[in-house]
Parts: structure tokens; sequence; C-alpha cells
């Protein structure tokens, strides 16, 4: 029997005896208690309009890291400076033990501090969503320096990306690369028409979810791929738009408690613009109360406070703007609605495939006497349908964010955005029962969206081409890292092999060195598990060669603009084999893809035709100096805070 001063089993001794060499110590002490992997923080799922809304106070789990006040992270440092009033805010300090056991600051539109909160939150939640989505971490686009060669933020913002709670009295927020950061203003709300806002209230684009991540994904994708800021054929601004517009709404799909609300008020048709009213109204009865109002579908709607603060009657954008029609590509040349033709092609595949997946489910529930128009659905069935609703969003999400990998470095247009799409998929899935493909194919035809280069409307044809296995040489000496990124080291190493290789085969991949050296632009490590269970390593290596041409045959002195050539390298590692003497070895990487944009006498036209069409040609700098002064090629840039005036974000 046991001595009743002797230490339970499940506690550990209060002065452990110190191992003795050569004897096992207690393997189960530690002094060492775990950080917690997430950390929770209150926010706002869709904007303060929506008020105890279902699900619009949430609370969401970022990844715990030490913040100072700020808060400043490791990604993220939020600067609360107002512009306007030229004052900074006393800034929250998110590691202050009563702020932390709450979860955060409470949701609230009066206090500067969890503004703070609410733009910190909100951004690295997309940040994460992206990095699980690519397989990878996230690096922001090098700081941009001015015409006169200085950087335009501190040298210790380097590698954070700088959010600007209330950076100006404006109806406006917009992404900077010169101040390596985000910038969110704030206005006044119609005082004839101010939807469920008080007329004249202060309407903060900081407390926006869908602005937040609308503009994080402009940073996102501008660390990816540095080229598509600049405009050199009309769809460059709109995909820029668009892209953002589609994290931003398929974010709304990992809100459960909302998305269970939207589908039992649509029957289980998410995609519907409007929700069931919570009183029932005769047929021409007239609306007496507010509970017969049909209210907006959160789910489908993008910055629902800021349009209908700005006297819109619905938010700023939708993704599904209007009914499919090839002419609206041909007409429509403001990047924002171009853009939506873009969001909503996507968006017409996802709940086409949506429906697909839940029709057995309604089969069932009809089977069981249930009505074939649904006004309540049963709990139960409400559950299932919102799983797979997020489960089809998130494929969705993951298919557009790793489609970035499959684009050529410059240039980008709609056409090539779903050639990537579909060979992205073609990657992850091999297999697709539900027609995926297809949906996305089919959508992007009804609005006129084709695809350059494919000889037929096929999946075989739409995907890239694979590279035939002897058609180029392998790439000797090329180290993959992992995905945490590759040490300074590695990266030099690898940029000195990928140069090597672009000059040895600059024919095999299009490009003529007469025209100039090759850059190694980007590279990086991609990852992701087969169908098969199998880990398939790839490296996505951007090349770009630079020329500079004249904006005009003459009459225009020495300004020119830059056009680029541009390939995209698929590269990938194989597993180790053994080899005729049975020794391990790992193959030398082979090329998958190359997906290249060109130099041609077409594509520089219509470049320098687009340039004078959107007023890039005259001679404009700062400082008085011509534009071909300039260092920075600034013009040659789109310029976010132009963009989004007027039609934030």
């Amino acid at each position: 029997m046991a001595s009743k001063n002797a230490p339970s089993a499940n506690s550990a001794p209060a002065n452990p005896a110190p191992a003795v060499p050569g004897q096992p110590g207690n393997l189960f002490l530690t002094t060492t208690i775990p950080k917690p992997a997430d950390r929770p923080l209150k926010i706002y799922a869709f904007d303060p309009s929506l008020g105890r809304f279902v699900g619009n106070c949430m609370m969401a789990k970022v990844r715990h890291e030490e913040l100072t006040p700020g808060p400043v992270g490791e990604k993220i440092a939020v600067i609360d400076y107002d512009g306007t009033q030229k004052t900074f805010y006393l800034p929250v300090d998110l590691d202050d033990p009563n702020v932390m056991i709450g979860g955060g600051l409470d949701p609230s539109q009066s206090d500067p501090r969890f503004h703070q909160q609410m733009v910190y939150a909100v951004a690295m939640e997309t940040l994460q969503r992206f990095e699980t989505a690519l397989g990878r971490r996230i690096r922001w686009r090098d700081r941009q320096r001015t015409t006169h060669g200085k950087y335009a933020v501190p040298h210790g913002a380097a590698q954070q990306l700088n959010l600007f709670p209330h950076a100006m009295c404006e109806a406006n927020a917009f992404y900077s690369p010169e101040a390596h950061g985000i910038l969110f203003g704030y206005f006044q709300a119609s005082r004839t028409n101010p939807g469920p806002n008080l007329p004249g209230q202060t309407i903060f684009t900081c407390l926006s979810h869908d602005i937040i991540a609308h503009e994080t994904t402009h940073a996102v994708l501008d660390g990816i791929r540095r080229y598509f800021t600049e405009p050199t054929n009309i769809d460059v601004p709109a995909f820029h738009e668009a892209f953002a517009d589609l994290a931003a709404l398929f974010a709304h799909f990992s809100h459960k408690e909302a998305l269970l609300d939207t589908l039992q008020k649509t029957g289980g048709q998410i995609f519907n613009f409007n929700l069931r009213p919570e009183a029932r109204q005769d047929a021409g009865e007239r609306q007496m109360i507010q509970g017969q109002i049909a209210r907006a579908n959160p789910l489908i709607q993008l910055a629902l406070q800021f349009g209908e603060a700005s006297g819109a009657r619905a938010g700023l954008r939708s993704a599904l703007d209007t009914p499919p029609s090839p002419d609206d590509l041909r007409r429509l040349t403001e990047p924002h609605q171009r853009g939506a033709i873009l969001v909503a092609a996507v968006f017409d595949a996802y709940f086409t495939i949506y429906s697909r997946r839940t029709a057995k489910m309604f089969q069932v529930y009809r089977a069981g006497g249930g009505s074939a128009v649904p006004i309540d659905l049963p709990a139960p069935l409400a559950d299932l349908l919102a799983a797979e609703a997020s489960r089809t969003a998130e494929e969705f999400f993951i298919a557009c964010a790793r489609a970035i990998d499959y684009c050529p470095p410059v240039d980008i247009t709609f056409g090539d955005f779903l050639r990537a799409l579909l060979t992205s998929h073609v990657d992850l899935h091999t297999e697709d029962p539900d027609g995926v493909r297809d949906a996305l194919m089919q959508a992007f035809r009804l609005r006129g969206i084709v695809a350059d280069g494919a000889d037929f409307f096929s999946e075989e044809s739409l995907c890239w081409p694979k590279v035939a296995g002897d058609a180029l040489p392998r790439v000797v000496g090329l180290k993959f890292g992992d995905p945490n990124g590759l040490t300074s080291e590695e990266a030099d190493w690898n940029g000195d092999i990928l140069r090597t290789y672009a000059e040895a085969n600059a024919a095999a991949l299009g490009f003529d060195l007469a025209l100039g050296g090759i850059a190694a632009a980007t590279f990086h490590a991609m990852c992701h598990s087969g169908q098969d269970g199998r880990l398939y390593v790839n490296m996505v290596v951007e090349l770009v060669q630079t020329l500079h041409v004249p904006l005009a045959d003459a009459g225009d002195g020495a300004s020119s603009f830059p056009m680029r050539n541009g390939v995209t390298l698929l590269i990938a590692q194989d597993p180790v084999v053994q080899n005729a003497e049975r020794t391990r070895i790992k193959p030398d990487p082979r090329v998958r893809f190359v997906i290249s944009k060109l130099h041609s006498a077409e594509r520089i036209e219509r470049t320098r035709n687009y340039y004078a069409r959107t007023g890039r040609t005259g001679l404009k700098a700062s400082g008085g100096k011509k534009a071909s002064d300039q260092t920075d090629n600034a013009r040659f840039q789109i310029d976010f805070s132009l963009l989004h005036a007027d039609v934030a974000p």
C-alpha cells in the first residue's frame, strides 16, 4: 500500500532529482508551457450596418504571435495616424491580459482601438487563407523607392505590411506599394439616402470585413506577381479588382452562422439576391412592418455598408451582378465593372457545383414529404448544406489562389486566368466527378471570355500544354528548400542557376538574347498532395526580359515604356529513384510547364495604344522632371488610390 505522503501519479515532484548521466530522466516533466496556436479576436463578419444580425459579431482565430502595441507583429504593423486630424490614436495592446482574456475588445464603431484590432485580425486571416491555399509563406513586395531613390517608409517596416485605419477623410481605401501598406478612409454617410445608417454618420472603411480582405488581397497578389500592377492591357486592372473581390466574397462562406441563416431564408438557394422576409406577406399586400421587408443576401454582397451609405440600395458589388452576356466584355472598360464579369463567371460555376452536390440531399428531403420549394429547412439538412457550401467555396478559393502560379508573369488577361484555373485544378484534382472544370469553362464562355492560343473549346486544349519529356534539359543543381522559404544563400544560388539556365535555353524558351538579359524575378517552392496521397514538390519561376520601347514613332523624344517578355516555369522535383547500381538518387528537376507571354509587334502596338488611351504617354513627373527621367516608372503602375476613387474599394 502506498504511503499517504507519496506523490500522486498525476503530479510531478516539486524538486525533481537531476538526471544522472547515462540514465533516463523524468520523461513527463517539462518546464516549458506550450504557447497557444491561435489568438481569438472579435470582429465584424460583414460590417457594423448589420448590427447583431446572425453571425455578424464573430470570433476570428489568427496565428498567435507576440505583439507590441499597435498591434505590430511579424507580418502586419498597424499605424493609427489620422492624416486629417494630424494625430496618432492610442495603440491597442492585444497582449494585455485584460484584453486577451476576453478575446480582444468588443466590436465598437467609436473606439479606434477596436478599429486597429479589426484591421489586424482580418488582414492576418486573409494572409493565412492564402498561405494555407498555396502551401507556403507569402512575402510582401519589396519596399518601393521614390523618384529620388529614397524609401517612402522607414527601413524598419521593410518586412511588414503597414495598415493605417484612419489615414484620410475620404470615401476610399487603397493599397499603396509606395507606403508599403493599406490606407483606410472614413467619410460621412449620405444625408438623403443613407440606408440603415444615420444621415451624415461617419462610415469607417476599416470596419468592413470585405474592404480589409479586398485590399489585403491586392498586397498578397502584388507580393506574388509584381508585374501584375503594370496595366499593359484593359484586363490587367480589372483582374486585380476581380481577384481581390473573389477572395473577399469566398471568405463569406466560412461564416457558419450567417451561412446557416441564409440557407434557412433562401430555402437552400444561397445565390438569391434577397433573403425571405421574417413576416408573411400576401400577394398584393403592402409592406406594413419591417419584418415584411426583404433584406439583401449578405453572402453575395460586397461592402454592404459602404454601398448603402454612399446612396446605393445595395452593396458596392455583388457575386452575380448581371445575367451572362458576351456583349458585356466588349462594351465595359471600367476596371470594377469589367472585373465583375470575371467574378460572376467564377461564382456561376461555384453555385452550379453547389447545386449539383446538394441535389441528392433535396431529393431525400422531398422523398420524405418536404416541399419542392422549402420555406423552413430542417436543422440537420441546413447543417449538411452549409458544410457543402463551405467545402465547395474553399475548393474554389484554393483553385483561384493556386491559379496565380500558373499564369504568365506579365500582361495577364481573363483568358490566361481561365487556362491557369483549369490547369491548377487538374494538378490538384485529377478526377473531376462533379464537372467543376466544365462548369468553369461554360461560365466563362457565356460571358465571352476566351483563351488566346487554344485550338478547341475542350478541357485538354484549354489547359496549358505540358513540356514534352526531352524538349528542355533538366535544371541541374536547383535547391527547392521548403514551404518556409529559402535562405539568402539558397536564393542567391538558385538565382545564378536559373539565369544561367535561361540564357543557355533562351531560344527554346522564346527569348532573344539580343534584346537584353533575362532576370529570375521570383522563384518559390509549391507543394501539394495529390489524390493518390503523394506529395508533389514544384518550383514556380518567373523569368522576365525588359525592353524599353518608344511610346510613339516620333515626337515623343526619349519617352519610352517598359515592355516585358515573361515566362513562368513550373519545375518539378521528382521522388528519389533507384539506379542500376541499386543506389538511391534524386533525379535532377525537370520543367513541366512553360507559360509564356513573349515579344511581338502586335503586343507592342496594343500596349502602346492602351497607354495612350489611358493618358500615360504625356511627359509628366514630379519636381518638373521628364517622365523618361523617373526611376520608378510610376506612371506605368496601377494607382490604386485613383482606381478606387468614387468606386472604392
